[in-house]
Formats: structure tokens, C-alpha cells, sequence
């Protein structure tokens, strides 16, 4: 009998579920395609992600369309003043039949977790979030509970200056990889939104375009993108030259530096690569660096800002060359 070959449905590429998942979610977040590719490469660079900007402008429709894309479970929680700890990380309840306590899991326990307008629960239900974006579990009443991979908190606030907010501390914010801000959409993305209002198109009813599991490869990838040994020295000059700006009271942490690495792994993948180049760190620097430095109060007297900071020193420390 002559054997036939079987049909094989051919693997999607790293760049192609990539591009699957920009396209999906820019159906509801329209002239943004820069901050939606930041998105991505934050998830699969394992951080968290700060979205800050004036209401109205699509934070939340872009947090929801990136959770929607994926077939995966996420959970919504709308910080508010009277907001309690227990409210995320879920509570312990007496059984009568057993006489145990069952823990009840909050909305924490989900792959992606959405909160909403963090800034406006008090410092101590935003200290909840710490551990389980740090070290990727729970402690309640002295039992660790593991939280499963991938894990992301997608957090938006308003501009500290509105009334009814609490700024983030430092330690919560150095936590978050990237920070954006959307803005204003252009003439032709604001009509664009005006076009497609009414057709139905909204982060509720996105389909999921990869899975878990196709998540989890890309993620695999993302930590086998080679850094060269010159470009681990860039990232470290340029923490150094951080903590010696004289504008800089608050240079890069350790931690930041990680995290750079982290996502300049990932925004080479994006691009096709399985290598890293000077061009990936300058593409993510003011997304990763600008919300972790803590500028001098006189030299923001003088209008220094943490983007020229950034700026500043990605143009003061040298770009390594060679292979």
C-alpha cells in the first residue's frame, strides 16, 4: 500500500502569535499600536504592568482587551477607598461539618488580574498586591499558596493630582515593569473610534487568539534570547550612571536592571530575534525606567523630568560595539 504523508498543521511562529495578539486587541484600542506592543512584551517578559493617565483615554479597554486575547482566567477588581486586603487575597471560613477553615481564593488567584484605578484603595490594600507580584504567591494565615503561571497584574490610576488618590510607594511601583501612558488619540484614531462605535467590537466580546499554553512557549523563548556580554555591561553602566546623576535622588535598583534585561529579551523576540541589541534597550528604556527614579526636588524646580532623565542617560553612557 503506498504510504501517504499525514497533514500537519503547521506551529505559529513567535512573531506571528505576537502579531495575532497586537491585531486583536488594536480592534478596540485604536492608534496606540507602540503601547499595545509594550503591553505584550510586558507579559511575556513576566512583569506587571502600570497604565497612568487622564479618565476616559482607554486604559481600561486596553487591560481588558490584552486579558481577552488570551484563553485564560482573569479576574477585574475596582480599587476603592473602602476596598480591604482580604478582598484579593481571598479569606479563611469556619466550616460547621468539619470543623475546619476553608480558604476561599479572591480574585488574585487568575492569570491576569485587572485593578482598576489602583490609586484610589488605601496603602495598605495596595500592599496586598506586593508579594503575589513578586514572588508569585499568597500567604494567608502562614500558608503560601502558589499562584499559576502566567500571572499579570495589569494596574491603571489617574494622575496622582486628582482628587481622591493615594500615590503608589516606591517599593509598589519598582515592582510594575513597564508604566505607559496612552494619551489622546490623533485626529484619524478618534474618528477611526467614532466609525466602529455601535458595531459591536469591545474587549467583552474579543475572542481569545492564543492559549495558555502557546503563552508559556513564548515565554520559554523570551528567556533563551542571548544577551551578549557587552550589552550586560551597557545595562549595568547605565544603572551606575543613574545613581550618580545629579538630578537622580533615587537611581536604578538592582531589580530595575533585571528588569531592563527582561524586557529587552522580550522586545527581541518581538522583533524576530534570538539576540538582543543596544537599538531593543533604548526602544524600552523611558517604558521600564522613568516611574522607578526619584528625581532631586531642586532639580525638578529646574523642570528636570523623569523622561529627560532617562533621555539624559542613555545619551551619556556609551553604546558598546562589536558582535
Amino acid at each position: 500500500m503506498p504510504v501517504t504523508a499525514e497533514a500537519t498543521t503547521p506551529v505559529p511562529t513567535f512573531a506571528a502569535l505576537f502579531e495575532a495578539i497586537s491585531d486583536n486587541i488594536a480592534q478596540v484600542v485604536h492608534g496606540k499600536r507602540n503601547e499595545i506592543e509594550l503591553a505584550v512584551i510586558c507579559l511575556l517578559a513576566e512583569g506587571h504592568l502600570l497604565i497612568e493617565d487622564v479618565p476616559g483615554v482607554g486604559k481600561t479597554s486596553l487591560a481588558k482587551a490584552l486579558a481577552a486575547s488570551i484563553e485564560c482566567t482573569w479576574k477585574r477588581v475596582q480599587f476603592t477607598p473602602d476596598l480591604l486586603p482580604t478582598d484579593l487575597v481571598g479569606v479563611s471560613i469556619w466550616q460547621r461539618s468539619t470543623e475546619t477553615f476553608d480558604f476561599r481564593p479572591g480574585p488574585l488567584f487568575a492569570n491576569i488580574v485587572l485593578a482598576d484605578e489602583i490609586n484610589r484603595a488605601s496603602p495598605k490594600t495596595q500592599s496586598a498586591l506586593l508579594e503575589a507580584m513578586e514572588e508569585r504567591q499568597i500567604s494567608v494565615e502562614g500558608r503560601s499558596h502558589p499562584l499559576s503561571p502566567p500571572f499579570m497584574v495589569i494596574a491603571t490610576q489617574n494622575p496622582i493630582e486628582q482628587e481622591g488618590t493615594y500615590r503608589l510607594p516606591e517599593s509598589q511601583l519598582d515592582r510594575f515593569l513597564l508604566r505607559l501612558s496612552l494619551g489622546y488619540p490623533s485626529r484619524e484614531a478618534e474618528l477611526s473610534i467614532l466609525d466602529v462605535q455601535g458595531s459591536g467590537t469591545t474587549p467583552a466580546n474579543l475572542g481569545a487568539v492564543v492559549t495558555v499554553a502557546e503563552v508559556l512557549a513564548m515565554i520559554d523563548a523570551v528567556r533563551g534570547v542571548h544577551l551578549a556580554s557587552p550589552l550586560k555591561a551597557y545595562l549595568v553602566d547605565l544603572a551606575e550612571f543613574s545613581r550618580r546623576h545629579p538630578g537622580i535622588a533615587l537611581g536604578m535598583s538592582p531589580r530595575a536592571t533585571l528588569q531592563l534585561a527582561r524586557a529587552v529579551r522580550a522586545t527581541a523576540a518581538a522583533r524576530g530575534r534570538n539576540f538582543a541589541t543596544p537599538d531593543d534597550v533604548k526602544s524600552v528604556a523611558h517604558a521600564v525606567l522613568c516611574h522607578r527614579l526619584v528625581l532631586r526636588p531642586d532639580a525638578m524646580s529646574r523642570g528636570l523630568t523623569a523622561q529627560q532623565a532617562v533621555t539624559e542617560i542613555l545619551a551619556a553612557v556609551p553604546i558598546p560595539s562589536g558582535n
